[in-house]
C-alpha cells in the first residue's frame, strides 16, 4: 500500500470513479488500498437500502451474479457474500437449484459444480454499496454529471504522450462546473458512457465499437410466490436460436421477501409489451408453459416494466493507439451484454482484478498502468463476448457482424457438447464451468470432456420439467412426471 500523504512533498493522490455501479464500488475497493482518497461520483441519490434509482433501470428485471464472479468479488471484498445471503439472496446450486430449458431440452437436476446468487438487484447493489463504499478513504459524492476529462499533451503525434489528469463534472443542482484533479479516473458509467467523445475531444482516434442486436425486448413483474414454494428452483426457458422463428424467453427467479421475479423476454417480431393483461399470456407462447402455469395464480406485486438496452455492444479501447495514461473504462462502458446470459456483473469483477493485480505490480501513478488495464480488461471481455453474440447472431432480424468461420467451428463443438451435457454429467459440468466464467474456454477441450462430446448423447434428456413432487403441487403447473 502507498505511504500516507505528506503534503510538504508531494500532492494527494486521489482516484476518481465515475459510477456507482456494481463495477464502479469494485473499482473503488480495490483503488482504496493505493490512493489517499477514492472519489465516487454519481448522477444519482443513492438510496440507504434496497430501492430502485434512475441511473439503474434494468434493476427491475432478473440478475444473475454467477458464482466465477462471486469468487473474486469476495477476493476483493471478503464476507461480502455474507452480507448478501444475510440480507436474503440465497445461493442456488447449478444445476440441482434450475429447471431449465435448453434449445437441446430439459437439463438434468443433478450435483451442484457452478452456482448462482438469487436475489433483487436492488438488495445486491445496496449490500455491496454498505460493503464497498464505507472504506476511510473513499468519499461518495451524488447529483453530478461527468462532462469531460482533462489532459495534457493532446494530440495524435508520434511523440505526443497524452495524459488524463482529472475531470470535469456539474452539479446538476446548481449548474454549477468544477474541475476535480486526479492521477486515474476510472468510468464505470455503463451503457451510457461517453467516454468515446471525450476521447475524441483530447485530441485521440476514434474508438472501434461493434454492436450485435438480437432486436431483445424484456419486461419483467414481481409475484408473491405461493404457499409451499419456500426453497423453489429458479426456472428458465430458453429460446433456440437454430429455427428460424422470433425467440421467446421466460425466466423465474425467487428472490427475498418470498416473492418471485419473473423476466419475460423476446427477439424481434417476438418482443412483450408492458400491458400487464398480455403478461401471462406472452409466458404462454415460450417453447414450454411452465412460467406462465407458475404466475397463473400467483399475486401480482408490480407493475411490467419493460427495457429495451439489450443489445450486445463492445467498444474495443484496449486497440486505440495511442492510449492515454491516467484513464480507465471498465464495466458495461467497455463492453455490455445481452442480460439474458447473466455475465455482465461477473466480468465488471473480473475486471476490477485485473486493476487490482496492476495496481500492485505497478503503482497508482505509473505512465503504463492505464495501458496495462484497459487492455487486461479487453481480455476479460472476449470469451463473454464471443459466447453472446455467437448465439445472439443466430436469431432471426439479428444485427451485426457474422461470427469468423473459425468461432463457426467453435460454435459447432460447443453446440454438440451442450446436446451431450443433457445426459453426461461430464459435458453438463464443463458447460456450466465455463457459462459461469469460473473457467476459461480451455476447460471445453480437456480429454475427459472431448472424448464425452465424441461420444454424444448416451440418451434423451427428460420428457418434461424435472420437479420434484413437491414443486408440482405449487401454483398451478399441473406437471407431469417426466419418463426416465
Amino acid at each position: 500500500m502507498d505511504a500516507p500523504p505528506d503534503s510538504a512533498h508531494r500532492p494527494v493522490r486521489r482516484a476518481v470513479v465515475l459510477g456507482a455501479s456494481m463495477a464502479g464500488m469494485l473499482a473503488a475497493a480495490v483503488l482504496a488500498e493505493h490512493a489517499d482518497e477514492v472519489l465516487v461520483l454519481d448522477r444519482d441519490e443513492l438510496p440507504a437500502g434496497p430501492a430502485p434509482r434512475p441511473g439503474l433501470p434494468q434493476a427491475h428485471h432478473v440478475h444473475l451474479l454467477w458464482s466465477g464472479g462471486v469468487r473474486v468479488i469476495e477476493a476483493i471484498a471478503p464476507g461480502l457474500t455474507r452480507a448478501w445471503l444475510d440480507a436474503g439472496a440465497r445461493q442456488l446450486d447449478m444445476p440441482a437449484d434450475l429447471v431449465l430449458l435448453t434449445p437441446h431440452g430439459w437439463v438434468r437436476r443433478g450435483s451442484a459444480c457452478q452456482y448462482q446468487l438469487a436475489c433483487s438487484r436492488d438488495l445486491l447493489d445496496a449490500t455491496a454499496r454498505a460493503v464497498l463504499l464505507t472504506g476511510p478513504r473513499i468519499r461518495v459524492r451524488t447529483g453530478v454529471h461527468a462532462e469531460d476529462l482533462l489532459a495534457t499533451g493532446t494530440g495524435t503525434g508520434a511523440g505526443t504522450r497524452t495524459a488524463v489528469r482529472g475531470v470535469r463534472v456539474r452539479d446538476l443542482a446548481t449548474g454549477a462546473a468544477e474541475e476535480v484533479s486526479a492521477t486515474l479516473v476510472v468510468d464505470a458509467t455503463g451503457r451510457g458512457s461517453r467516454a468515446p467523445e471525450w476521447l475524441e475531444r483530447i485530441g485521440l482516434p476514434r474508438v472501434r465499437e461493434e454492436s450485435v442486436d438480437p432486436g431483445l425486448v424484456y419486461a419483467s413483474r414481481l409475484y408473491r410466490a405461493p404457499d409451499g414454494a419456500a426453497g423453489f428452483p429458479a426456472v428458465g426457458i430458453q429460446a433456440d436460436p437454430g429455427r428460424p422463428v422470433p425467440g421467446r424467453m421466460a425466466t423465474l427467479l425467487p428472490v427475498e421477501g418470498g416473492r418471485w421475479l419473473v423476466t419475460l423476454a423476446g427477439t424481434r417480431g417476438a418482443e412483450p409489451t408492458r400491458e400487464a393483461v398480455e403478461f401471462e399470456a406472452f409466458a404462454r407462447t415460450a417453447r414450454h408453459p411452465l412460467v406462465a402455469d407458475l404466475i397463473a395464480d400467483a399475486e401480482p406485486l408490480s407493475e411490467v416494466r419493460l427495457s429495451r438496452s439489450c443489445s450486445n455492444r463492445r467498444r474495443w479501447f484496449e486497440g486505440l493507439r495511442p492510449w492515454p495514461a491516467g484513464f480507465v473504462v471498465l464495466g458495461d462502458a467497455a463492453a455490455a451484454f445481452n442480460p439474458v446470459y447473466g455475465q455482465g456483473m461477473t466480468v465488471a469483477a473480473q475486471s476490477a482484478a485485473v486493476l487490482r493485480t496492476a495496481l500492485r505490480a505497478h503503482g497508482l501513478a505509473a505512465p503504463r498502468l492505464a495501458r496495462t488495464v484497459q487492455r487486461g480488461v479487453g481480455r476479460v471481455v472476449e470469451v463473454p463476448w464471443s459466447i453472446t453474440t455467437g448465439q445472439d447472431i443466430r436469431f432471426p432480424g439479428a444485427t451485426g457482424r457474422p461470427a469468423p468461420f473459425a468461432a463457426r467451428l467453435t460454435h459447432g463443438y460447443v453446440d454438440r457438447l451442450s446436446r451431450t451435457a443433457m445426459s453426461s454429467e461430464e459435458a453438463l459440468r464443463a458447460l456450466f464451468d465455463v457459462m459461469s466464467l469460473a473457467e476459461p474456454p480451455t476447460r471445453l477441450f480437456r480429454p475427459r470432456t472431448v472424448r464425452a462430446v465424441l461420444a454424444g448423447p448416451a440418451g434423451p434428456p427428460p420428457d418434461g420439467p424435472p420437479l420434484t413432487a413437491a414443486e408440482r403441487s405449487v401454483g398451478r403447473p399441473a406437471v407431469p412426471e417426466p419418463a426416465e
